[in-house]
């Protein structure tokens, strides 16, 4: 295995390539003269001209690439993967960032990788992170890399294959009896368990097929008799192979060392972020440590940033719901709520709109708990309730920033949608979001926060209220009759759906036998008029402000998803699940 003469890469860093070339032996000064003089007539690279010309080879330019780049080159001809380095990255880590080990010190758990170009200083980032530090990549041919991918990692690993080697390990039943026994624990011992290389590659696995299954939330839970993993897709919780339950600490502990949060903290909540990227996408992943009876339970919540559709067309509005929005945001000032439970998707419409509204021209504040996507063009505020930084002070000091628009991650009291109402009569569009049922109802739950009702119906423009409902695998969608108890929950009777058609999914492999893939949203959109108005006024119930509502237009979200089941998108049961019938 050759390498670059021994010349420290530091010296060659930053250099011109033919000065690199020379430095290392490769070719003369005259040579690199005679190919530049050639470089005035042609547009061509220096170190394909040196090739054409003779004087070096490909492999010569790609090590003063290299060294260009302050990295040195391993000639890779005719070399084979140490045993010991083999298992060191999961073979799903070492396809995503094409790159091998080279050299590994089980001692030291120092690890040498080889990579294609010296541009791929995100894969050592992020697998010192995966790896837990330790990481010195050198640069090899692209060709010998592939072809040594190929003898060693074109057999995928799985997480059974990794959880049957870790059952046999005993180190950590002694480990896992200490933290059940509640007794102080020994520190070493679960560093040592969260650097094991099993357990390293267990956790990223399970990444890896979360992130693939597009899961949005994973759970590692402890009970009394069993550690349970669970990937969130579309809404719905499925479970994984289970670890032994006496791997509960050491997973937990990785995960606190990835998140740089205290492992040996374990009675109070925790949470942290990690950055990564998978497969060449940006993923970042929100953790929330919580102590309970039998260890510390932990959720990543992924955030794939290459996945969010910042787009009201791509939001699955329909055309006159999208106009309505449209006009709701494009007024110069008032205020515009989304409504709807924890996951129904409210950050995902809030960020879409601002997305078309954030141009040079407007100046857009926002302030959120935590910040989710990080939007170029938005100056996004992170509350802070530990250092007294609350929705309201963040307001607070908004209105001294000179915003056109505000975005107010959520009204939880009456001083936030105070300080809401006088961004909104002072000339400013605010958006904000708020936990109510229904879009009328949530003019109850400000009245009922102590919000007045003559500022309410001065600068309330419109409500958005939505739900996320799980759309037919269109692989394996099928037609099916529903039964007349399926028809029953949403009060329709066999006559009135005559020659209407139903689609179901009857499973299959992409969307691991659900029979759904995907999800769409429904929307309510109740805007206010002045009859609206002055029934706000005159405290009219929510029933009395729907029915107005109705009157006007609005499609309430039962209405949304029976649209939705008619045309083939989703089923009776995800409708049924996720809204309320009509009284």
């Amino acid at each position: 295995m050759a390498t670059m003469p021994n010349i420290d890469p530091a010296e060659l860093k930053g250099r011109k390539l033919g000065r690199v070339l020379a430095k290392i032996g490769k070719c003369t000064r005259e040579q690199v003269h005679e190919a530049l003089e050639v470089q005035k007539t042609r547009k061509v690279l220096l170190g394909q001209l040196l090739v054409e010309l003779g004087h070096c080879n490909e492999r010569d330019i790609a090590a003063a690439l290299a060294g260009q780049a302050g990295m040195h080159y391993l000639d890779l001809t005719g070399f084979d993967i140490p045993e010991q380095a083999r298992g060191v990255i999961p073979a799903e880590n070492v396809n995503s960032y094409q790159v091998i080990p080279v050299e590994y010190n089980p001692v030291s758990k120092r690890l040498k990788i080889a990579m294609k170009s010296p541009d791929n200083f995100r894969a050592v980032d992020d697998l010192r992170l995966l790896l837990g530090g330790n990481v010195d990549a050198v640069v090899g041919d692209p060709a010998a890399i592939d072809t040594l991918i190929k003898k060693y990692y074109s057999k995928s690993e799985s997480v059974v294959d990794v959880l049957s080697e870790l059952s046999k390990d005993k180190k950590f039943e002694k480990l896992a009896a200490g933290v059940r026994g509640g007794e102080s624990i020994d520190l070493d011992a679960v560093m040592e368990a969260a650097e094991d290389n099993q357990v390293i590659k267990l956790l990223n696995l399970v990444l890896l097929q979360a992130i693939k299954d597009r899961a949005s939330d994973i759970h590692f839970e402890p009970f009394e008799n069993e550690f349970k993993m669970r990937y969130r897709i579309d809404g719905v919780l499925y479970e994984m192979v289970p670890p032994p339950k006496h791997l509960g600490p050491a997973i937990t502990s990785r995960i606190k060392v990835m998140a740089g949060l205290d492992i040996a903290e374990r009675r109070l909540p925790q949470d942290g972020r990690i950055e990564l990227t998978v497969g060449g996408k940006p993923v970042d992943l929100r953790i929330a440590v919580l102590p309970t009876m039998h260890g510390e339970s932990c959720v990543m919540r992924v955030l794939d940033r290459s996945n969010v559709e910042l787009s009201l067309e791509r939001l699955g509005l329909r055309e006159d719901d999208l106009a309505t929005f449209r006009r709701l945001i494009n007024k110069p000032n008032g205020i515009v709520v989304v409504t709807g439970p924890t996951g129904s998707g409210k950050t995902t419409t809030l960020y879409a709109a601002l997305a078309e509204l954030n141009d040079i021209e407007t100046k857009v504040l926002t302030a959120e708990d935590p910040v989710e996507y990080d939007i170029d063009g938005l100056c996004q505020c992170q509350v802070n309730t530990e250092v007294g930084t609350t929705f309201a002070k963040l307001l607070r000091s908004f209105l001294r920033q000179d915003p056109d628009i505000i975005l107010v991650g959520e009204v939880r009291d009456l001083e936030t949608a105070q300080i809401a109402v006088q961004a909104s009569l002072t000339g400013h569009l605010v958006l904000s979001t708020l936990h109510t049922n229904d879009a009328p109802s949530s003019i109850i739950r400000l009245l009922d926060l102590g919000l007045e009702a003559f500022l309410l119906t001065a600068t309330i423009e419109g409500v958005v209220a939505q739900r996320l409902v799980r759309m037919v695998c269109t692989n394996c969608k099928e037609p099916f009759s529903p039964t007349e108890e399926q028809l029953m929950e949403l009060s329709l009777t066999p006559e009135m759906v005559r020659g209407r058609r139903f689609m179901h999914g009857k499973g299959c492999d992409r969307c691991n036998g659900s029979g759904y893939k995907g999800r769409m949203a429904l929307y309510e959109i109740m805007t206010l008029d002045d009859e609206m108005r002055d029934l706000i006024m005159k405290q009219a119930s929510t029933a009395v402000l729907r029915e107005h509502a109705r009157k006007r237009g609005m499609r309430t979200l039962r209405e949304a998803g029976l649209i939705a089941i008619y045309e083939g998108q989703t089923t009776i049961d995800e409708v049924v699940r996720e809204t309320i019938a009509e009284e």
